[in-house]
């Protein structure tokens, strides 16, 4: 990783998890996210989500309402604060891999 991107990773408080040669997981907290490498850098994250006694619950939103969905349960509501905690991590990671220019 490029020692850019890892300074401002190390300033969010966002640590890579695990990677291999096509995406790395990036978390913070209970939020996490994979993003896939480009040839400089990193082009997108996946979805965002935040782990639970369930498993990973991603955040959804549906006739706007935000859920969070785990593989194999149905969606359920999703707190004011885990919806902001997961959309600032979101922005966050965005901003440390550039993907917002």
């Amino acid at each position: 990783m490029n020692p850019g991107i890892a300074a401002r990773l190390e300033s969010l408080d966002i640590r890579l998890m695990a990677e291999t040669s096509a995406y790395a997981l990036f978390a913070r907290g209970d939020c996490m996210a994979l993003a896939r490498r480009a040839a400089d850098g990193f082009d997108s994250i996946g979805g965002s989500g935040m782990m639970t006694e369930n498993g990973v619950a991603y955040l959804l939103w549906r006739d706007g309402e935000a859920l969070l969905a785990v593989k194999g349960q149905a969606p359920a509501p999703a707190a004011p604060a885990q919806v902001e905690l997961i959309l600032r991590f979101s922005l966050d990671l965005k901003e440390a891999l550039r993907l917002n220019e």
